[in-house]
């Protein structure tokens, strides 16, 4: 059973108590030689390397010890990791944690940190706001129990410019979506990331996202992600939308990564295989091409973005719903329906997670609600656009496409989940149990990938490619983001059926040196910040 959030409550308040207790009072942390001292476990430093018997302390916000520590040193925080695994903690590259984080209910970010993730890049796919500053202030003002970086998107500043017309932009528009990025990267965002395959991005060419990209290539170490124009066969394909992120690459020089690479639908099953040669070559021709991933063979979007024509989208949700009720457009849009749903594996695939409506069919899938209104599912899918839309999850990927990609050794981890409220809607379980269900399925189960490996992927490396500095990676200098966690009993817990259950096994988690989860229960107090450029 999901552990519920008023037993979570008690819980943290039982933590808080106990680290003050194992704290000893400030006299005693005067006089101890380090605030945190993790004895007697194995090291995974997020480089790759294999785990090594080592100690770690932590001084303040910093790490300032890896290695043998003499058994007369003491600490005002003493963990005995004996027979378990010391990690840094995780960036998830891809993370829907805002608009959640910014709300002081979800700001503690309990589903993030229960994970290990210590640190959350929002604003994926193109989204996010066109001016950071006011989501970043309301972010710091409810204290985040993560680390919080914004990147800025595409999708963001061009509906801020353009709204959600299907057209090119103007000179002079064009111009102003430039000043927007140029704004937020001096503002002190990492990177850009953009999302072709959502309106109103999917109604921008090559050419823009390039001129867009030159302009945060303007600022050092800065990146571009994108959720590529075509995960599967909508239009262009799945192998010509990696090439265009790698063409923007060539033409800006920009680091180029592909967000939660995936082969969508059984039309392109197999595909990865050609995908994985294209970003090798690209890599070897000298751009500096990435791509990370969710463990999980089912995806989740909008019901719009799935099933319906670009074309149809144009305006949004309430400009789709006036169309669909005219017979005439309603047909056409049916007709462009019908090859999409094949996409995605048909009617059965396709599970409602959210919608405001009629939240009874949530946890539903399209065909049995479809027969219990005695539809054809289309049709049902059509009626859900009516009444505002709908988010699904939609299972559509092959498992040898997953875990050949996983195996890559330029594919980061990431969740692609949101902070959602505890119980409320049939959430992707990802938003609860990435990356323990990496560990505990592809490295302790399947033996997909190595343990160090697994971690590296989900700390050192996207440290590394997103120039995260001092983080990542557990050495003298680095902050001390770091985990505690258990080889035996780490799992993620959530499920479709069940999606709001917390995964298991981070045993111990500090955020910038300070105590974010004491013996598996999260702790009272939170530690994030928000990480900005040059800040």
């Amino acid at each position: 059973m999901p552990t519920s959030p008023r037993t979570f409550r008690r819980r943290l308040l039982a933590a808080g108590l106990a680290f003050g207790l194992m704290s000893g009072g400030s006299g005693h942390a005067l006089a101890a030689d380090y605030d945190v001292l993790i004895r007697g476990g194995l090291v995974f430093d997020g480089t790759g390397a294999e785990g090594r018997a080592a100690d770690v302390a932590i001084q303040g916000d910093r790490i300032v010890v890896v290695g043998e520590i003499p058994e007369s040193a003491t600490a005002a925080m003493v963990v005995d990791a004996a027979g378990k695994y010391v990690s840094p903690g995780f960036i998830d590259t891809h993370s829907h944690a805002a608009p959640g984080i910014e709300t002081p209910e979800l700001a503690p970010a309990i589903s993030v940190l229960t994970q290990g993730i210590t640190t959350a890049m929002i604003n994926p796919d193109g989204g996010g706001p066109a001016d950071l500053r006011p989501q970043v202030a309301a972010i710091e003002a409810n204290r985040p129990g993560v680390n919080v970086i914004p990147m800025i998107g595409h999708n963001g500043v061009r509906q801020a410019v353009m709204g959600l017309e299907n057209r090119k932009p103007t000179a002079t528009e064009l111009a102003e979506m430039q000043g927007l990025v140029r704004q937020a990267m001096t503002f002190g965002a990492l990177g850009m990331s953009s999302g072709p395959f959502y309106v109103p991005g999917k109604y921008a060419d090559t050419a823009e996202i390039v001129a867009l990209a030159k302009v945060a290539a303007e600022f050092p170490n800065a990146f571009h992600t994108s959720h590529i124009r075509d995960e599967s066969s909508y239009d262009i394909g799945v192998l010509a939308s990696v090439a265009e992120l790698i063409e923007v690459s060539r033409q800006t020089g920009i680091t180029g990564v592909v967000s939660h690479m995936k082969m969508l639908g059984p039309m392109v099953w197999g595909l990865s295989d050609d995908a994985v040669k294209m970003i090798d070559a690209a890599r070897a021709e000298g751009l500096s091409i990435w791509a990370d991933q969710y463990p999980y063979a089912a995806s989740s979007t909008g019901l719009s973005a799935a099933l319906v024509p670009g074309w149809a989208q144009e305006g949004g949700r309430e400009a789709l719903a006036k169309r669909l009720q005219n017979p005439e457009q309603r047909a056409l849009i049916r007709e462009g329906m019908v090859e999409n749903l094949a996409r995605r594996a048909g009617a059965n695939a396709v599970m409602i997670s959210s919608h405001s409506a009629d939240p009874s069919l949530e946890g539903m899938r399209l065909d049995d609600i479809a027969r219990r209104k005695l539809q054809d599912p289309l049709d049902t899918a059509i009626d859900i656009l009516i009444q505002g839309g709908a988010g699904i999850v939609s299972f559509n990927m092959n498992e040898k496409d997953v875990e050949l990609l996983m195996q890559q050794p330029w594919m980061m981890t990431s969740s692609d989940g949101a902070l959602v409220t505890f119980g409320e809607g049939a959430e992707h379980p990802r938003a609860y149990g990435a990356y323990p269900r990496k560990l505990r399925r592809y490295v302790i189960e399947r033996q997909v990938v190595s343990m160090a490996q697994a971690i590296h992927s989900s700390s050192g490396l996207p440290a590394q490619v997103f120039a995260i500095a001092d983080r990542g990676v557990l050495k003298p200098g680095a902050f001390a983001d770091v985990l505690v966690f258990n080889p035996e009993t780490v799992r993620d817990v959530a499920t479709y059926p069940k999606p709001h259950a917390y995964s298991e096994g981070m045993d111990f988690v500090f955020v910038n040196g300070k105590a974010a989860i004491v013996d598996g229960q999260v702790t009272t107090e939170r530690h994030g910040r928000v990480i900005l450029r040059g800040k």
